[in-house]
């Protein structure tokens, strides 16, 4: 199963439903998304009507779309997908996502033991204390949002497969994925700039993750990181 965080898929900003389509094409199972989920105004049709596309759970309740839900692996395994968002650093008053993942992983893991959660949070410490948190309760928490691959992926010793940030695919030649002149103007003269996609070569991000579907638990966990 791939699973994608595809918040700024549409030019650097949002998702449309012809990105997301073109994303299922080629091979995606399940889209989770962040704080910039609603940058494209279409977004909110397009999330009401497609099941597999996801926005943060911890959003209050009459949000349109939904924040998890269960999916069909290629080999059957039925798999729970939660996505959440971080509190710290965030300008958003959102409920707590810890609460959140009880309340999700309660529900889930009575229709199945597999379960991956992707968080969405700035902080590095708000998400190495989600993975504390459901060691044993998820198969794998993956940390999304900074745009920067870390390097510490592990298995948690009750078998939760994690990653504090996946990082980002699109331009390394940028500053995190934005055109490096703009980024470098609004910090040399502090006024606002608008954010553009950078050029230049490539890179993929992403986390491979063998889930052992009986136990729910990790078997294996590696980081990807391949540039043009």
């Amino acid at each position: 199963m791939c699973i994608r965080d595809s918040e700024n898929a549409a030019g650097g900003a949002g998702l449309t439903g012809a990105v997301a389509e073109e994303l299922f094409s080629i091979g995606v199972d399940v889209i989770t998304s962040g704080n910039h989920i609603w940058d494209k105004k279409e977004i909110f049709e397009v999330i009401e009507a497609e099941h597999r596309i996801l926005r943060p759970a911890n959003y209050p309740p009459d949000v349109p779309g939904k924040g998890s839900g269960i999916y069909t692996a290629k080999d059957g395994t039925l798999v729970g997908v939660v996505n959440v968002c971080g509190r710290v650093f965030s300008p958003q008053s959102l409920d707590c996502p810890f609460r959140t993942l009880d309340d999700q992983l309660s529900r889930l893991r009575e229709l199945t033991s597999v379960v991956v959660i992707d968080f969405h949070g700035e902080a590095s410490s708000e998400k190495i204390a989600a993975g504390w948190y459901v060691d044993g309760r998820a198969s794998a928490l993956f940390g999304t949002h900074t745009h920067v691959q870390t390097a510490d992926e592990i298995i948690l010793p009750d078998g939760t497969a994690y990653i504090t940030d996946v990082g980002m695919t699109g331009s390394y030649e940028g500053v995190i994925g934005v055109k490096r002149e703009l980024i470098l103007k609004n910090f040399l003269t502090q006024l606002p700039v608008r954010h553009e996609p950078a050029k230049g070569k490539r890179q993929l991000c992403a986390v491979h993750c063998s889930i052992d579907p009986s136990s729910g638990k990790a078997e294996t966990v590696q980081r990807i990181l391949i540039r043009e």
